[in-house]
């Protein structure tokens, strides 16, 4: 009896030191699954502030400048895009004015016209004849050398552009077909002095504006550089057939050109290149506003 109450007690003793060290395991295990099940209160804390900068930079972003962003491999494009972009944007913005409607402009219309576009000779209002209706100003500076002839496409958006070469310079007029329902009814026209588009560039001594039909040259100077005046023998009739940009060779000079739409007929915006001797690797767009490689 003794012996075996002895081994009984021995018996308790080891039991109760397990239980002590399954305890102690527990504990441990108890303390390391805090952070193995869920997480702490740093874990948490840092993922708060994780979200809170990310969405912060989502909402409110921090700039970033690419200033190579509008730079150009093309010197020659370079130039012409700042010397033609300001001019062009006055045209276009001309343009989407008088193609906004194609019905009988009112008084109201053309006030605004006239206020708005101060640079402009005038605008008229004629009928389907071709009788004019309206005139604003009354009594234009420069008078019809010989009748003008406009030529439409059923329901085109525009009519043909007509320039005028008269003894106080060019006019061009270019306008709408004017339409009750699907009756054409006549057309409203605007017309303004081309040379007044070189008001609006930084350096107009540097651009030229070709009247490629009639082989004439516009400039900001009443009388164009002789060497200039060789891009008028150019056959653009038919360059433009195949281009709408590029480089061509006159009088010993090489000029960087580029077709622009005013009215429904293409004239060439050109100014002597930058960089005769670079090495064009490939049509590169000059775009209308800005640059892009």
């Amino acid at each position: 009896m003794t012996t075996r109450s002895r081994h009984q007690s021995g018996s308790h003793v080891v039991s109760g030191r397990r239980f002590v060290a399954l305890l102690v395991l527990m504990a441990s295990f108890a303390v390391t699954a805090c952070g193995a099940l869920g997480p702490s209160w740093d874990d948490s804390k840092r993922v708060v502030k994780t979200t809170v900068l990310g969405t912060r930079d989502y909402i409110n972003p921090n700039p970033k400048i690419d200033v190579n962003r509008y730079s150009w491999e093309n010197p020659n494009q370079e130039k012409l895009a700042l010397l033609f972009s300001p001019v062009d944007a006055k045209v276009m913005e001309l343009m989407r004015y008088v193609t906004s409607q194609d019905f009988r402009p009112n008084d109201a219309w053309m006030s605004y016209l006239m206020t708005r576009f101060n640079w402009i000779d005038g605008v008229l209002v004629a009928d389907a004849n071709g009788d004019i209706l309206e005139r604003r100003p009354p009594v234009p500076v420069k008078r019809f050398s010989e009748p003008l002839i406009f030529e439409s496409i059923w329901r085109d958006t525009l009519v043909k552009t007509v320039v005028d070469y008269t003894t106080l310079g060019p006019e061009v007029y270019f306008g709408m077909p004017n339409f009750e329902g699907t009756e054409f009814v006549g057309l409203h026209v605007v017309s303004f002095d081309p040379r007044v588009l070189f008001t609006f560039c930084p350096a107009p001594e540097q651009l030229l504006i070709i009247d490629p039909r009639a082989h004439k040259i516009w400039a900001a100077g009443t009388v164009p550089p002789p060497e200039d005046e060789a891009l008028t023998a150019i056959a653009w009739d038919t360059v433009l057939l195949e281009k709408s940009q590029g480089t061509v060779d006159a009088a010993g000079k090489q000029f960087t050109w580029l077709a622009r739409y005013i009215g429904r007929d293409r004239f060439i915006y050109a100014t002597e290149s930058a960089n005769a001797s670079y090495e064009d690797k490939g049509l590169q767009l000059i775009p209308f506003f800005g640059s892009s490689k």
